[in-house]
């Protein structure tokens, strides 16, 4: 059998990589790993057309098969030759940590007519969550409430929610209260929140979010360059959208999940293009004023919100 699994989330792959490995139960002795960067395709097939020493199955892992998108590659031929005729006691795994596949190439149309393909993407931030909670209790305003607490990355969001259904195992029931008592709370979220209120030209809030940033340990130069940050990317995708961008050519452009642009739809609703660009090149001149000037960073950013 052939696979090729594509997603930007690399624990994905991982994750269905030893889903494959466990149903198939193979031993690590018997699985081969190589990165497509560096080692020869043809040897990875040369590799899967002999017979395994030790058992009579055996695995081959491919890392960066960047040879099914629009990038340069080795010849394809030795591949799209075993397409036609697998040895069927070899299972053969491409790993691409992409979405955006070359339809056009041969191979590709190969590996998905006589292989297994499967895009891995989370598009759907909340949904995952609630998948990771099964067996639980948990409300959709608890979701929400957890996904802003700990951001949208997944090796958070799972090591997170081992965390809470360890401790809560005896009654399966999560309340907001768990989560705020078990969860560690990421900056991410106080950004979007400082952001919110920064557009909103909430000073009184925004100052007191600010504070407890700093309270948290958090350097005001790295507040403004987060948040400038958070700002360009909201701004950035907002354009993309207004330009006729899909989902999955946005994140390509951006660098950045799909999943994440899922959880974003609602925020770039609330906020306009014009606003946005003209907060990010006052934050600009901010951080460039602190730097040249050696004002006092606390009370630049404090008084850069009073003055919205």
């Amino acid at each position: 059998m052939v696979y090729l699994l594509t997603s930007l989330e690399v624990k994905l792959l991982e994750d269905e990589l030893n889903k494959i490995k466990n149903e198939s139960a193979i031993e690590d002795i018997n699985i081969s790993r190589y990165d497509l960067e560096s080692d020869s395709l043809k040897d990875v097939i040369d590799d899967a057309l002999t017979l395994s020493m030790f058992s009579d199955k055996k695995m081959i892992i491919c890392d960066n098969a960047y040879l099914f998108t629009s990038k340069k590659s080795d010849d394809t031929s030795y591949l799209e030759e075993y397409l036609e005729n697998i040895n069927p006691s070899t299972i053969l795994i491409f790993l691409l940590n992409e979405e955006k596949l070359d339809e056009r190439k041969k191979v590709t149309k190969l590996i998905k007519k006589n292989g297994i393909y499967k895009d891995l993407s989370i598009k759907d931030i909340p949904t995952y969550v609630k998948e990771l909670f099964k067996g639980y209790n948990i409300s959709v305003s608890d979701i929400k409430l957890f996904i802003d607490r700990v951001g949208t990355g997944l090796e958070t969001l799972s090591s997170e929610a081992s965390k809470i259904m360890l401790y809560k195992d005896s009654t399966k029931d999560i309340t907001k209260e768990d989560i705020i008592n078990l969860t560690s709370e990421n900056i991410e979220s106080d950004i979007f929140t400082l952001v919110d209120l920064i557009v909103n030209k909430d000073k009184e809030n925004a100052i007191i979010s600010y504070n407890k940033l700093l309270l948290q340990g958090e350097d005001p130069i790295a507040i403004i360059s987060t948040l400038a940050n958070k700002i360009r990317s909201i701004y950035q995708t907002k354009e993309l959208y207004n330009l006729g961008y899909k989902e999955n050519d946005i994140a390509v452009e951006l660098g950045v999940k799909p999943g994440y642009l899922y959880y974003m739809k609602d925020t770039l609703r609330k906020y306009d293009s014009k606003t946005l660009l003209s907060i990010l090149e006052k934050l600009i001149d901010l951080d460039y004023n602190i730097k040249i000037s050696n004002r006092e960073k606390e009370n630049a950013f404090e008084l850069f919100i009073l003055e919205l």
